[in-house]
């Protein structure tokens, strides 16, 4: 049985990196919820995304056909390589998740899963990553910063609904399995985190022309949240469409310009972006 992560932290004398947003989940009891959200069976392959000390590397082990325990720090690669040495399933990868390639764990013939505690600074990131894979991707956990989760799941006409609400809803089911007090981590960060499990849809909710287009659209349409709809999409159409009536658009569209981002469904987002694609 492995030693806990305050032994190995211990044992290893080991420093958490500040720029590379370390924070080790010590509570194994959280560690074990975390796991079993995932829900993952014999045939799964899963990602770990810093997988740190490699104590939820070795709870998800002996679920599974294969685990890819990714670390950046190769300090950390080191602890993992010793610890988790008589694991034959396990593969370590020293490398950066924002480069790895999500469909190399099941040569690309079937979608795999993905458990994680993400380093808040990259979080959005990581997202935007795993959406770029999510023809390989069955489904994630993954661990956030509180507000990031609050800012996912929330509802179109409320103030943390956002440019990840939209995207992530357009291409995930969401779930809120738990939020976990900042005592539970070493060292303790001034903010309390949260899990998140993610239902990669096999399509997207709104079918979409083009997946590019509906990126910048929504990025456009929040760029700047007090403006309105029609004033954001005139700066993506001067770039891109000049003299191109704006209001003529949203006409077609039935979305009435002086709406702003934040009040916009998911589908009329999707919407939206068919047809300003269509003028490409």
């Amino acid at each position: 049985m492995m030693e806990t992560p305050l032994k190995i932290i211990k044992k290893y004398q080991i420093q958490p990196v500040k720029r590379l947003g370390q924070s080790f989940l010590v509570d194994n009891n959280i560690t074990s919820r975390i796991v079993d959200a995932l829900k993952s069976d014999k045939g799964d392959s899963v990602v770990e995304i810093g997988a740190g000390l490699g104590a939820m590397t070795a709870m998800i082990a002996p679920r599974v056909t294969k685990i890819v325990a990714l670390e950046i720090d190769p300090k950390l690669v080191a602890v993992l390589t010793k610890e988790l040495k008589d694991i034959p399933n396990v593969e370590i990868i020293h490398g950066d998740v924002l480069e790895y390639d999500f469909s190399a764990p099941a040569g690309g013939r079937a979608r795999i899963k993905v458990i994680g505690n993400i380093p808040y600074n990259v979080s959005s990131q990581i997202l935007f990553r795993l959406i770029e894979f999510r023809d390989h991707i069955s489904s994630a956990v993954l661990m956030f910063q509180k507000e990031v989760v609050d800012r996912i799941t929330a509802p179109s006409g409320t103030k943390e609904y956002g440019i990840l609400s939209v995207i992530v809803s357009m291409y995930a089911k969401t779930e809120r399995i738990m939020t976990v007090p900042a005592t539970c981590f070493y060292p303790k960060p001034k903010v309390d985190s949260a899990v998140l499990k993610m239902e990669i849809r096999e399509e997207p909710l709104y079918p979409l022309d083009n997946h590019d287009t509906f990126i910048k659209t929504v990025k456009t349409a929040f760029s700047k949240r007090r403006k309105t709809l029609a004033n954001n999409l005139k700066d993506m159409f001067t770039a891109r469409l000049k003299g191109m009536d704006v209001f003529a658009l949203l006409d077609e569209t039935g979305i009435d310009g002086r709406r702003r981002g934040e009040t916009l469904t998911v589908e009329e987002f999707g919407k939206l972006s068919n047809a300003i694609n269509r003028l490409r």
